[in-house]
């Protein structure tokens, strides 16, 4: 036991160590229901839109590399099932994988602990897919039960990333239930353009862009 400890303070081991003891303080805490346990989520969208103005090659660039990160989430699971739940099947293999691999290499330095996580880091990815993989179905089947009843359409949402026409942002909307949801929204107007903080009312959804149409709304003071 006296090993274990020392090896997991060693030089390079401190940073696998570092997340898992970040995680499991975490999940501490959500045990304790201080905070909710999908209050570090992700919200990917797997859609883009397409139809950017002409003549601004640099929005479709830009698109362009949300949709490659958003795809690359996904791949992933990522947004398919908790933050948290992915990060904490993250770093138990990474933990587990330098602590062995230093271990049996005789390494306590930290450059070639520094070199040796890199590789360790992409396999503890793929080891998190796989090791997530089965929860996909399981967060699918609660989110569809949480949500049921509880559209968002007709809502008023505030939105957190600007949004035009062409342009996707992200909106905060809060459900029937109390939890708050996160949106991928555009606006329904060509003319109309939404800033962070601007209040929005939710009309109607987008399947082709997987995104919502909102319209901007000014709540009564």
């Amino acid at each position: 036991m006296n090993e274990l400890l020392h090896a997991a303070v060693a030089p390079p081991n401190l940073l696998p160590t570092g997340l898992l003891v970040f995680v499991l303080l975490y999940w501490l805490t959500v045990i304790l229901g201080l905070i909710d346990f999908k209050s570090l989520d992700l919200e990917v969208a797997t859609g883009v839109d397409v139809d950017a103005v002409d003549g601004h090659p640099g929005l479709h660039a830009g698109e362009a590399g949300v949709s490659f990160l958003n795809h690359a989430l996904a791949f992933f699971n990522l947004g398919r099932v908790p933050l948290m739940v992915f990060v904490s099947l993250l770093a138990l293999p990474w933990w587990v994988g330098s602590i062995l691999l230093n271990y049996y290499l005789g390494n306590e330095t930290l450059l070639l602990g520094a070199v040796l996580l890199v590789p360790l880091l992409l396999a503890s990815l793929l080891a998190a897919k796989v090791l997530t993989t089965p929860f996909v179905r399981v967060f699918a089947a609660l989110d569809r039960d949480a949500d049921a009843g509880a559209s968002p359409l007709g809502k008023v949402c505030t939105l957190l990333l600007p949004a035009t026409h062409t342009h996707l942002g992200q909106a905060s909307v809060r459900l029937r239930n109390g939890s708050p949801l996160v949106l991928t929204v555009r606006a329904a107007s060509p003319t109309a353009e939404l800033r962070k903080g601007d209040t929005a009312l939710i009309l109607d959804y987008d399947a082709h862009r997987r995104c919502y149409l909102v319209e901007p709304f000014e709540l009564d003071r």
